[in-house]
């Protein structure tokens, strides 16, 4: 599986590496921005991710940018809403106001709130039938 992660603070990109390593290859980038690009290269490659945990306030490019961005990449690739990739959006806010805009206006896929837990984002990986390992 190839997994993104998108997280400016280093010690949740680290923990999001660590607990998804086992999982299969992971890449992290820093902002929005970066995370953009990571999806392009990963296209122009042909090893597109498979799910993308993005955190919802970065500089640069916040997650809710990004993710919007992403989806109209993928739009104008022709790959249809059922295709999209899974997309976790990550926050130290239990803001409903944000959750809702990554849901309704960004096509988040799930959200998971920090500080990150195992249980927590293992639950939101079984919605896409992902396999996990202990």
């Amino acid at each position: 599986m190839k997994i993104l992660v998108v997280e400016d603070d280093f010690g949740s990109r680290r923990l999001l590496q660590v607990i998804l390593g086992s999982l299969g290859t992971v890449d992290t980038v820093v902002d929005g921005e970066e995370a953009i690009e990571a999806f392009k290269l990963a296209w122009a490659d042909n090893q597109p991710y498979e799910i993308i945990f993005m955190d919802i306030m970065m500089p640069k490019m916040d997650g809710q940018t990004a993710l919007k961005q992403i989806r109209l990449l993928e739009r104008e690739m022709g790959i249809s809403s059922k295709a999209e990739v899974p997309v976790i959006m990550t926050t130290a806010l239990d803001d409903p106001k944000n959750v809702i805009e990554a849901f309704n206006q960004g096509g988040a896929t799930g959200y998971v709130v920090k500080p990150i837990d195992k249980d927590s984002l293992f639950n939101q990986l079984k919605k896409f039938d992902i396999k996990l390992r202990p």
